[in-house]
């Protein structure tokens, strides 16, 4: 049991290390206009690989040579196909040596089993990445369901490591409110991280080009009223017309604001834990990865949006992923034990 337990922990390991590649593989595959290199799922032109399906995608590319289909595209998108795959093989694998080795104090067979629940939607989104043509809602679905993906291995890793948690009152404990504090950062992180995608998505991210202001404001022209709606095709309003540039201003400014918000929550948060016993590394690794992700994004504004730089960007933030969800590991306590610290906080 015990070696089969140390497999299971280097297998976690290495869907980690292989969820954070596909994450920032996809993007530099979305960034470099090949998602729809192989323009039908999960083959390309029903072939194992671009090799085998090299006459249908030289003739698709001579039919129209700007288009999204290009050998060099076919092989970049195939790929990440591979390597989803390889994941989702891997994710299903953990999860039969979970129910093999059995619930307990550092295995989570609920959470191995939802892991490969959300990989097969994961699945799913992709092929319709694919054949419903780059829909932005799926798209960034797509990009949340990774990075979900990455943040439950990560806790599947803390558990079956062992990780100490931190008990709320407890001596050098916790108090709930930061508990609370951790928990809303989370939701801000994923709701800015749906805000880049959405923007990287619609091809906003050069809607706005200087930077802290927009088109020289600090509150642009911009259109709200067509830039969220979720049901639509790539660059059209719901109604069927092009889609704005005051609608794209719209989305690339509100990532701005929701990157002002979720950063100053984080970065609060982080400077908090950095001078509390137990959480310093984490603290800083908190403080230090908003700092990095907004320059990454500045950079990107100035700079043109490089694909690297680009790229990055995605990288920092399943950083800040793993990071908060290891924050929120160790300060977790049972609920019961935070309502009654609450109730005796109120008392």
């Amino acid at each position: 049991m015990a070696r089969g337990f140390a497999l299971y922990r280097r297998l976690i390991a290495a869907a980690l290390a292989l969820t954070a590649i596909v994450i920032v593989f996809g993007a530099y595959v979305r960034l470099s206009d090949a998602g729809l290199g192989c323009p039908d799922w999960p083959g390309c032109y029903g072939k194992l690989s671009p090799a085998h399906a090299a006459e249908h995608i030289l003739d698709a590319h001579s039919a129209d040579p700007g288009g999204p289909v290009s050998l060099s595209k076919a092989w970049k998108e195939m790929v990440h196909r591979y390597l989803a795959a390889s994941l989702g093989l891997l994710i299903i694998v953990i999860a039969i040596m979970a129910w093999r080795i059995g619930p307990g104090p550092r295995v989570s067979l609920r959470v191995a089993v939802l892991l490969v629940g959300v990989v097969v939607f994961q699945g799913l989104l992709g092929k319709w990445t694919v054949t419903l043509l780059l829909k932005p809602a799926i798209v960034t679905a797509h990009l949340l369901g990774g990075l979900t993906t990455l943040a439950l291995l990560a806790w599947l890793a803390l558990r079956a490591s062992g990780e100490v948690r931190l008990q709320a009152g407890g001596a050098g404990g916790t108090a709930p409110r930061l508990c609370m504090v951790a928990r809303l950062g989370v939701v801000l992180l994923f709701a800015q991280i749906a805000l880049g995608g959405w923007t990287s998505t619609n091809y906003a991210a050069l809607a706005c080009t200087d930077f802290p202001t927009c088109h020289g404001s600090l509150w642009p022209e911009a259109d709200y009223a067509n830039a969220f709606h979720v049901v639509r095709e790539l660059g059209m309003t719901a109604d069927g017309a092009l889609l704005s540039n005051a609608a794209l201003t719209a989305i690339h400014w509100s990532h701005r604001i929701g990157a002002l918000v979720a950063g100053s929550v984080l970065f609060g948060l982080g400077a908090v834990l950095a001078s509390r016993r137990g959480m310093q590394s984490l603290g800083v690794a908190l403080s230090g990865g908003v700092l990095l992700q907004v320059s990454l994004g500045i950079a990107n504004v100035w700079l043109s949006l490089p694909l690297g730089l680009a790229a990055a960007h995605n990288a920092g933030a399943a950083l800040l992923v793993v990071v908060m969800v290891s924050i929120n590991y160790k300060l977790a306590s049972s609920p019961g034990r935070v309502r009654a610290s609450l109730a005796a906080m109120a008392a």
